[in-house]
């Protein structure tokens, strides 16, 4: 087996099917709004990370600033990924190319781009395999980490989906669907073809 194959993850976890909304008859003079529907329960779900005292300061955080910390390790983890890494990877290092490219690449699981420190941050199931935390060892060197329990992500607002001058995080793979995250197997062969290309890079 290749050293960067991810042992231990089950194939099956690569397919992670996207959700299917299907679509709603109205009565005549009713509107109805299935992707203002769709976002709504998103951010309900996302702010389950919190307690419900703390909810209403997250929406303002979302409304004031586009961004608002949330707690990881409940419903979701992250796996922090740096530029540099994906660059290999891409053909371009246009931020417009890399969103492209780690849609095509994760399946369109959700990723957030934190532009000031060049990092992105792809959402995983809270529960991780203890192999991927493993491998995430190895990568420490590269700057890869698994953020989980005890960890906090400042997670955007769901429309934030463009780079801003003010550098705020943003969506570079949006959240479309409540519970629909990246599948670890992606990831981990993702991290790991970065770190071959950066390996085989000429020096300088």
């Amino acid at each position: 087996m290749d050293a960067d194959t991810p042992a231990g993850i089950q194939p099956g976890e690569a397919s992670g099917a996207l959700s299917v909304l299907r679509p709603i008859g109205a009565e005549p003079g009713v509107l109805i709004h299935p992707t203002a529907d769709r976002r709504l329960a998103t951010e309900d779900w996302l702010l389950a990370t919190l307690p419900p005292a703390f909810r209403d300061r997250a929406r303002w955080e979302w409304q004031q600033h586009r961004v608002a910390m949330l707690p990881l390790g409940g419903l979701f983890s992250a796996l922090r990924i740096p530029e540099c890494l994906l660059a290999a990877l891409s053909t371009s290092t246009e931020a417009g190319c890399l969103n492209e490219f780690l849609a095509e690449a994760l399946g369109g699981g959700p990723v957030i781009c934190d532009p000031r420190f060049s990092r992105y941050y792809a959402l995983l199931p809270a529960s991780m395999p203890a192999t991927l935390h493993q491998m995430a060892e190895a990568w420490r060197a590269l700057d890869v980490d698994c953020l989980g329990h005890g960890s906090y992500l400042g997670v955007p607002r769901l429309d934030a989906v463009n780079r801003e001058q003010a550098l705020a995080s943003y969506w570079s793979v949006p959240m479309d669907s409540a519970a629909v995250l990246c599948t670890p197997l992606a990831v981990a062969r993702l991290i790991a073809a970065g770190r071959r290309c950066l390996e085989t890079e000429p020096e300088a």
